[in-house]
């Protein structure tokens, strides 16, 4: 019997093809396997730098002109990062003047790593750039974050509290401030522009979806205030957070899957079409960091902003107690406004140039990254450090951003923008930083035992008096 028959009846020939089929069906899987490895780790055209290694006097010039006229703008405050630090530790009291230099030291050192993870991103496929950039912008946040959650609270400053008026502060002055900024700087030149369905209908739907998410702990625990002790409240507000923040966080990695993977051809041809059209092809290789220059401007970047950020927070209590500047304000303006400059400037820079799906993509993807995943992120490390970090916002907050979540939605459902929309968005941004200059903080500490024997003396006396 001959090699690949089964039976006396069998025939060869019909039982060959068999073995050859399946080798074929494997073989063309490996062959699409190596393939998406090879387009996976292939360096982009426009990411070639045409040097290797490390070059310090073209590293120092590419970095000092940046990626836009915006960010050269930003690096002129380089100077200000070393005066931040060497005050800080030269004349420790000057509190103000050492806040001021550290919020500014901020907006370069978050420019530079913006910057970095722009050059990174112009070497992997263009799905993943976008995705690259936006994590490596948010990087800023993350990091200042965690500086803040590991601080423990006293009785004028609870950090907690603006950690979550800074994570609904981020995504309002994106979502808010950085949209309407680059729908007016586009509109300038323009009667309007237009942008991909896919990018905006993802996008909003998905902020609508993050905006519920981030509400259901704060709808809960304001409508149980009547029928649940304080302590058995919060422990059960925070509870419900911590479940809240893994799915939220599922379904950001299911959005990251989304683009990356089943559905990539579409965002590829968006912005495949888009940087053909737009400047982005326009620059030379001169212009470029090789890998090396941009690992070391990450680590150089990433280390900056750690050492800024502790400065800033460190100040924070002097803004609350010596200048009465409210614990919302600090969390909800301040402090997204100074780590977001620069990842703003770019999108602002994009939109101006008419590059609207890019803009679109950083500002929409920047949002979803602190609602989606830095949010709940650090919910995550609050658990893991034992401190009672939730999503349970404030009323004022959370009205705000659902708000502000239908208005931008709205906006978006046209595929089209005008600096009429973006007029608007800024006028609420507005709108919402003056009602938060003048919110109060919440009594807690020392300071809150003794408003409560205060209440009570007066409720004795009044007691007394009456009777």
């Amino acid at each position: 019997m001959e090699k690949g028959t089964s039976t006396g009846t069998g025939s060869p020939e019909i039982n060959q093809p068999l073995p050859v089929h399946t080798g074929d069906l494997e073989s063309n899987r490996a062959s699409t396997l190596r393939a998406r490895v090879r387009t996976t780790l292939t360096i982009r055209e426009e990411g070639e730098s045409g040097r290797s290694g490390i070059h310090p006097i073209p590293f120092m010039r590419i970095v000092f002109q940046s990626s836009s006229w915006a960010s050269r703008i930003v690096n002129v405050l380089w100077p200000v990062v070393p005066v931040a630090i060497a005050v800080r530790y030269a004349v420790p009291d000057q509190n103000l003047v050492i806040f001021i230099l550290a919020y500014l030291a901020m907006i370069p050192c978050a420019n530079l790593l913006g910057f970095a993870g722009n050059e990174l991103a112009r070497k992997v496929p263009h799905v993943a750039g976008v995705l690259t950039e936006t994590t490596l912008g948010s990087l800023t946040e993350v990091i200042l974050f965690i500086v803040l959650i590991t601080r423990d609270n006293d009785g004028h400053v609870d950090y907690i509290q603006v950690i979550k008026a800074a994570i609904l502060g981020s995504v309002l002055a994106t979502m808010l401030l950085c949209l309407g900024l680059c729908f007016i700087a586009g509109g300038f030149k323009r009667h309007e522009q237009n942008f991909s369905e896919a990018v905006s209908e993802a996008g909003s739907g998905l902020l609508l979806t993050a905006g519920l998410g981030l509400a259901i702990p704060t709808v809960f625990k304001h409508s149980l205030t009547e029928r649940l002790a304080e302590v058995d409240l919060q422990n059960k507000a925070v509870d419900i957070s911590r479940s809240t923040a893994i799915l939220l966080m599922v379904a950001y990695l299911i959005f990251i899957y989304f683009q990356t993977q089943t559905h990539h051809g579409i965002y590829d041809a968006i912005f495949v079409g888009e940087s053909a059209n737009g400047k982005h092809h326009k620059n030379n290789m001169k212009h470029r960091l090789t890998f090396t220059e941009v690992v070391i401007a990450l680590a150089a970047s990433i280390a900056l902003v750690a050492i800024i950020s502790i400065i800033l927070v460190d100040k924070i209590q002097f803004l609350v107690e010596d200048r009465h500047v409210s614990d919302a304000f600090v969390g909800l303006i301040l402090v997204p406004l100074g780590e977001k400059a620069a990842e703003h400037l770019t999108a602002i820079d994009e939109a101006y140039n008419n590059q609207m799906n890019f803009a679109l993509s950083h500002v929409l993807g920047a949002t979803l990254q602190t609602a989606l995943f830095n949010g709940p992120l650090v919910v995550i490390i609050g658990w893991g450090l034992g401190k009672p970090m939730g999503l349970d916002f404030e009323i004022f907050d959370m009205v705000v951003l659902l708000l502000a979540i239908i208005t931008v939605g709205n906006f978006l459902r046209d595929q089209k923008s005008n600096y009429l929309e973006g007029s608007l968005c800024v006028i609420v941004y507005v709108a919402i930083a003056v009602a938060a200059l003048y919110y109060p903080n919440p009594v807690h500490g020392p300071a809150a035992a003794a408003e409560t024997g205060a209440a009570s003396n007066v409720t004795v006396d009044v007691e007394h008096h009456r009777f």
